[in-house]
């Protein structure tokens, strides 16, 4: 008996509850828009995004439980399939599209709403073939992490209405912290020292409560691996640098005596170039732990391709989208890529996207299947795509800028395509186990992403005017690093020893058996943001250790979750007054650093309490 006749959906095929009704479609699409928006301002500040799925599902319950009585459970999963494609999205967008930026080219409304959405289809396009195959036949050797616990969370919908009350909650309180340091100014938004005696080191704190709610959510290991790349880079090869260079020493990349640099400078022109080295060495050793089951892959998807007969199947629960219309939709994408003049991408280009966005599309979609979104190498995939894409054009005799941003435009889709198709997969997993309709949630997929896409532009724009891509306080980990390595290949000026101390570090990382992928990214972040992920991640622990429990804590999520989409909302709301000219973010603040210490360790404390489990109360997902 196959797996798929021995599961039982939580709803059976024979039964029709509502699901893809109006009121999930627009309550999908405002949270798909919240979370974009929420997800790419946290992405730009530390290269990372935080799952939409679980959050949103709550708050479809409370809220729709509050306005309706007769709400199904596969609207609920309608409303998170739509919600989840934002912050997929986001993910991808703000990790690629501010590399044309940096490489010169101006962000624009169109250009990236263009570019997210034929990216997005391109990744649903791609990935839905695979769906019989990796959530059906799979089922129970893919586990989809995420996903199974969606699937959880949505059958103990009964608690839901009390429980979307946190996530509000959250979203309150990260609304008014951001409004008091963006609008009042109450105290600075970086609290930092500097000894006088070690060499100058800084002490620094980034007090965001949207930090704060990473740390808690990615939990204390990864947080704890971060903060230790940090440590690295900025109180160990910080200090021997300004040990062994000075006097009037220049060294290149830099143009000025080290002596001469503050740390800031001094982070430009080295530690960002190590950090660079050990993300591209954790993002291939990524790739390496699934490289087994690649040449599988490209096996399961013809044989998928040439077995699908989802058109005509009477089952509720096996009902795709026509298999044609998906081959249609995928030309039709690849097309609109090359013949769209804003694009400028030539037929190489595009048949590298195809190529390389189906194959990384089958990996993400088994990745995230294997171990969870969390792990998904999207990272290394992105900086793999790049660097084989301007590799080719050189071995053409491509080298001038057009071809440098061609290179990038060529990332940034795959980079979309990637992320939207990981999502998909975990989202039609969550269905399979509930008893969803593929085919609306595959719909689904396609309204969020077209929502978030809408958005995406002026998110960029306002996120840049106001704080400035590159900046401390924006520092967009990826898309620098990308443009870094783009520069210095077609340049022939990368500086390949520094490059080459970080991938030793991240090899050193790995034979600890520690990933390197977060130790780099520690070490390429500003420390006052790695330090206020690390607390965070230190709420969760001693949360989890006092509990007795290894689990996350769902309240605890639900809150973390809030922080972090309303500190990122109210962040664009002041982005769009400071480009207005109505408020001034660079004011001195009323209040010293030791206030906006203060006030960050009470909001961690407030956390640990509303995360605490109570008495005989489950902790985990």
């Amino acid at each position: 008996m196959s797996n798929e006749q021995a599961f039982k959906p939580y709803i059976s095929a024979d039964n029709a509850p509502a699901e893809f009704t109006v009121r999930a479609i627009i309550l999908g699409i405002i949270l798909s828009i919240f979370f974009g928006v929420g997800n790419a301002f946290i992405g730009l500040k530390v290269g990372l995004t935080v799952s939409a799925s679980i959050p949103a599902s709550v708050i479809s319950m409370g809220i729709l439980r509050m306005l309706y009585k007769d709400v199904s459970i596969l609207e609920n999963n309608l409303v998170q399939t739509i919600a989840s494609a934002g912050e997929a999205l986001a993910a991808g967008a703000i990790f690629t599209i501010p590399t044309l930026f940096f490489l010169g080219q101006e962000i624009t409304i169109w250009r990236t709403f263009v570019l997210s959405i034929l990216g997005g289809f391109l990744g649903i396009f791609f990935m839905l073939p695979m769906r019989e195959h990796f959530v059906v036949k799979e089922h129970g050797v893919l586990l989809f992490p995420e996903g199974t616990a969606c699937a959880e969370i949505l059958k103990a919908g009964e608690s839901g209405a009390k429980k979307a009350l946190l996530a509000i909650l959250g979203v309150s309180v990260g609304a008014v912290y951001r409004f008091l340091i963006g609008f009042v100014h109450l105290w600075s938004e970086v609290v930092q020292w500097t000894t006088t005696k070690f060499q100058k080191t800084m002490i620094s704190l980034d007090t965001t409560p949207a930090l704060l709610g990473v740390g808690f959510i990615i939990g204390p290991r990864i947080a704890s691996t971060m903060i230790a790349g940090g440590v690295l880079g900025w109180w160990v090869i910080m200090p021997l640098i300004k040990i062994f260079g000075q006097g009037q020493a220049v060294i290149a990349p830099a143009t000025i005596a080290i002596a001469s640099m503050s740390n800031s400078e001094l982070w430009a022109n080295y530690i960002r170039y190590i950090g660079a080295g050990g993300v591209t060495l954790g993002g291939v050793f990524s790739l390496f732990r699934i490289l087994p089951g690649i040449f599988r892959i490209f096996k399961v998807s013809k044989k998928s391709n040439s077995e699908v007969q989802i058109d005509s199947s009477p089952l509720r629960t096996q009902r795709d989208l026509p298999f044609k219309l998906v081959l249609f939709g995928s030309l039709i994408t690849l097309v609109a890529l090359w013949l769209m003049p804003l694009l400028n991408l030539n037929f190489a280009a595009v048949i590298l996207i195809a190529i390389l966005g189906f194959c990384f599309v089958a990996v993400t979609s088994m990745t995230v299947g294997i171990v969870g979104s969390s792990s998904n190498p999207a990272s290394g995939i992105i900086i793999m795509t790049l660097l084989i894409t301007l590799l080719i054009f050189m071995a053409f005799g491509w080298r001038d800028t057009a071809y440098m941003l061609m290179a990038a435009t060529v990332s940034s889709v795959v980079a979309i395509s990637i992320c939207i198709a990981s999502d998909t997969s975990q989202d039609l997993k969550t269905g399979f186990l509930i008893g969803a309709t593929p085919r609306s949630q595959q719909i689904g997929m396609m309204i969020g992403t077209i929502a978030a896409s809408a958005v995406m532009g002026v998110t960029l724009i306002l996120l840049n005017k106001a704080y400035h891509f590159g900046s401390p306080s924006l520092s967009a980990p990826q898309a620098t690093l990308l443009s870094l390595l783009a520069k210095g290949l077609v340049q022939g000026n990368l500086p390949f020893q520094l490059i080459l101390v970080g991938a030793l570090i991240g090899l050193a990382a790995e034979l600890m058996g520690v990933h390197a992928l977060a130790v780099a990214i520690g070490l390429y972040l500003p420390l006052e943001t790695t330090s206020a992920i690390f607390i965070g991640g230190a709420v969760s622990y001693f949360t989890h250790l006092k509990s007795g429990e290894s689990g996350w804590t769902e309240k605890g999520i639900l809150f973390a979750s809030g922080l972090v989409a309303g500190d990122a909302l109210m962040g664009i709301v002041v982005a769009f007054f400071a480009v207005s000219g109505i408020v001034n973010i660079a004011a001195p603040p009323l209040l010293g650093p030791i206030f906006g210490l203060i006030a960050f360790l009470a909001l961690a404390i407030f956390m640990g309490w509303i995360a605490f489990p109570e008495k005989n109360e489950p902790t985990s997902l």
